[in-house]
């Protein structure tokens, strides 16, 4: 007879956690005047103190370079904290916690580069943890920083603000390096400061609510795992689709290009998940052992499988080369099409199709698995079945597929079983990918986060294309130019159609 008491569809491995952070702990968000931290790093940390996720007696620092007193700090910490519209109970206690929000945080200015702004932030937290009077001194240092500083700042951090008496942990964000050489670099000098255990890289994907239940959809349903493989898939497209361009951040984009930007980090991790073989359990070291074997049966990116493009001019909308923070010239790609292989039993022969750009048609990000064509003999002109999970926006998961005209017509329509999450949980409240991802950074949960070896792989993947595009090695190839609004350049639908995709609709 089945234990009445256990949760239906419990994952006790899901449950499992490092060693949390309950009480006593100080987080540290460096570049704390910057916009990530604004947009991104603040309202999550809000978020979670409006739910009480945060360890008790949370302290909130934020240290940059810019000079300001405490009212503009606060000013900038809450700049973008709304109302929630989709949670009444948060919304009715939004300007209490609001006001105890600024009562746990404060601000130190200083350089990223010396040790006087370390040392005076050390004082801080100090003079923070003496008057809280725990017993331990637990340190998160969340760094909402430009690449360029990622060194300097862990090590300063270690050699100065590192807490003796508590745990300590650092949260990186991506990028993490340029290509495989840089990635290594980076890597070293940041495990010379700080152990795996103690870091955190963040891609914001991996904290996805569709990402996250990938796995729980392919593993918990035999259906769908045992049609995931070549026996019954003919392709599959992952696909990231923004509207608009570079809107003055020409300069940062330009430098990593959509590859970097989408491409080598946020979809890659995306493919990992769903082609990952089945794991032991859902703890941090077994999910990312199974991701690092799949990345390792993907051989570096061919030259003839890669679509580039470049957004112009169209409906009054400014060509990419018009952004006045773009070098004059510049061949850096704001579209790319590639596609990857996975060399192993399961998947070998798939072609999965990768396609991010930027100034396209609509906002979208989504996995589409387009099955193979049905037996021919007692049909003609059927849709294919595909497999659709939605990450953004609107989370979904549906499948087309065939279905009988209802009444006399014997014909065959394509139709859909839908699962569209706002539809279904209606009552469900989906945290945002940087509130799930700091809440398992101070779970102690490293499943949602980078690890270094599969870093390493990734870049092994990439780095030759993003050689050959730079002219590093050999002739650079020309983008094509595509008009801003559209659905990228025009040989879009032939690239695809070569390894099999069947356009029924838009996609």
């Amino acid at each position: 007879m089945p234990n009445s008491n256990l949760k239906t569809g419990f994952i006790p491995s899901m449950e499992t956690t490092g060693d949390a952070l309950t009480e006593d702990t100080t987080i540290v968000v460096l570049g704390a005047s910057g916009d990530l931290a604004q947009k991104k790093t603040f309202p999550a940390l809000f978020a979670l103190f409006q739910q009480d996720f945060l360890p008790k007696d949370p302290k909130i620092v934020g240290y940059a370079r810019t000079k300001m007193d405490e009212a503009e700090f606060y000013k900038r910490e809450t700049k973008y904290l709304k109302k929630p519209k989709d949670d009444q109970k948060l919304a009715d206690n939004f300007d209490e916690k609001l006001e105890d929000f600024k009562k746990i945080s404060s601000y130190v200015a200083g350089t990223y580069d010396e040790d006087s702004g370390f040392e005076d932030l050390k004082k801080h937290l100090e003079e923070i943890e003496k008057a809280r009077g725990g017993k331990t001194k637990n340190r998160v240092f969340y760094m909402a920083l430009p690449p360029s500083v990622f060194i300097p700042v862990a090590q300063h951090l270690k050699k100065i603000c590192y807490s003796t008496e508590g745990q300590n942990r650092i949260i990186i964000e991506k990028p993490f390096g340029k290509d495989l050489e840089s990635c290594r670099e980076m890597i070293s000098a940041v495990k010379d400061a700080w152990q795996e255990n103690e870091t955190y890289r963040i891609d914001h994907y991996l904290g996805k609510e569709m990402i996250k239940n990938i796995l729980v959809l392919r593993f918990s349903n035999p259906f769908f795992d045992s049609c995931m493989n070549n026996h019954y898939i003919s392709n599959v497209q992952i696909s990231f689709k923004e509207p608009f361009g570079t809107e003055g951040r020409g300069g940062y984009f330009d430098e990593f290009g959509i590859i970097r930007d989408v491409c080598q980090n946020h979809l890659l991790q995306t493919l990992s998940v769903l082609t990952m073989e089945r794991p032991v359990s859902f703890s941090a070291e077994d999910i990312r052992d199974e991701k690092v074997k799949v990345l390792k049966c993907i051989p570096p990116i061919e030259r003839k499988d890669v679509l580039l493009g470049q957004y112009v001019a169209a409906d009054g909308k400014p060509g990419y080369l018009e952004d006045d923070t773009v070098p004059k010239g510049s061949n850096s790609p704001t579209f790319a099409a590639m596609t990857l292989w996975v060399n192993n039993g399961r998947w070998e022969g798939v072609p999965f199709i990768m396609k991010a750009g930027k100034a396209l048609n609509e906002s979208k990000v989504e996995i589409r698995v387009q099955f193979k064509d049905a037996t021919k003999g007692i049909f003609q002109g059927l849709t294919r079945n595909e497999l659709v999970m939605r990450i953004q926006p609107d989370e979904a998961v549906y499948i087309k597929l065939n279905s009988k005209v209802p009444g006399f017509v014997t014909q065959a329509v394509p139709t859909e079983l839908d699962l569209t999450y706002k539809d279904r949980f209606t009552d469900a409240r989906v945290p945002q990918a940087y509130e799930a991802l700091i809440r398992d950074a101070l779970r102690g949960d490293h499943s949602n986060f980078v690890r270094d070896d599969e870093l390493d792989v990734a870049w092994k993947i990439f780095t030759p294309i993003l050689h050959w595009i730079e002219g590093k090695d050999g002739k650079p190839p020309k983008c094509e130019p595509y008009p801003y609004g559209s659905r990228g350049p025009s040989q879009i639908d032939q690239f695809t159609e070569k390894y099999g995709y069947v356009r029924a609709s838009a996609d």
